[in-house]
């Protein structure tokens, strides 16, 4: 028996399958390498991300999602775990994405006050909404709603994100099951 089956087996003796079990049991490297021309993405294309993903989780009292190196994740994560349907969604939405900054400001996203890019990316947001909304299953996703998730993630499972942004205990204690929240604690890392 394998490590794959094995999995498998536990996974169905606790009743259900894994959630994203393929990944788990495959890695995160996909197979498609139709995209790759256009991955790795550059620096500059990078560097882009990283001021998305800033305006998405801007620098407060706490880093923001630039001094969590976002760009450098999503660029990962594309690379290595998305289809080839999302990665062709993502790279084109990085032009798409300039596009609109060009259609709406006539300049370039990196060129844009954070207010403009702001109010840049809070309109292609509604969209991506909209979109959602009425999308069939076999629809390719918003290239927003894919870099929008991956700031999330990529943000609040860095170290910046869960020590700074989140409360964080490196070693916890007994486990309490009901802790008290007040209005504008901040949420706890796992």
């Amino acid at each position: 028996m394998n490590r794959r089956e094995a999995l498998n087996m536990v996974a169905l003796l606790m009743g259900g399958t894994v959630v994203g079990g393929t990944v788990f049991l495959e890695g995160c490297k996909t197979a498609d390498k139709k995209v790759a021309a256009a991955l790795p993405l550059t620096a500059d294309q990078i560097a882009f991300l990283d001021e998305v993903a800033e305006t998405i989780i801007p620098a407060t009292s706490t880093p923001g999602a630039k001094a969590a190196k976002v760009g450098e994740f999503m660029h990962t994560m594309v690379t290595d775990c998305y289809d080839e349907k999302d990665q062709t969604t993502f790279i084109e939405g990085l032009g798409k994405l300039n596009e609109a900054s060009e259609t709406k400001f006539k300049s370039d996203f990196m060129k844009l006050t954070p207010e403009q890019r702001k109010e840049l990316l809070i309109g292609i947001d509604k969209e991506a909404k909209d979109y959602a909304g009425s999308k069939k299953k076999e629809d390719p996703n918003h290239y927003f709603t894919l870099m929008k998730q991956l700031t999330l993630l990529g943000y609040f499972s860095s170290e910046v994100g869960a020590t700074q942004a989140l409360r964080y205990v490196a070693v916890p204690g007994k486990y309490e099951g009901c802790i008290d929240y007040k209005k504008g604690d901040k949420a706890w890392a796992i």
